[in-house]
């Protein structure tokens, strides 16, 4: 399983729109990309401009579909124009997966 942690700081007349266009890149991500397995949105629990997207991919060749398909498109064109980011957190395979590149 290829994994990934990322933040976006976002514009605070923002936070709501930046949950719900996040909340439904994961739906769509999920239930149409064969190789996309969880992709949840979380908030910081200091900063309330501060958000991160964990995802998990069958693997790298899965995430490289997902990061060229319509939603991901889609979530960047409307998330920059009022949140900074991604910035990369974590990203790799978990242990005892085997490793696509």
């Amino acid at each position: 399983m290829y994994q990934f942690l990322v933040s976006f700081t976002v514009q605070p007349d923002h936070r709501d729109d930046f949950v719900r266009l996040a909340k439904k890149t994961g739906r769509d991500s999920v239930a149409n990309e064969p190789g996309s397995h969880r992709f949840e949105v979380l908030a910081d629990e200091q900063d309330p401009n501060v958000f991160y997207l964990n995802e998990v991919y069958a693997n790298a060749d899965a995430f490289n579909a997902h990061a060229n398909g319509p939603y991901f498109g889609a979530f960047f064109a409307e998330a920059s124009t009022y949140a900074e980011g991604p910035n990369w957190l974590m990203k790799g395979n978990r242990v005892g997966d085997e490793i696509t590149a």
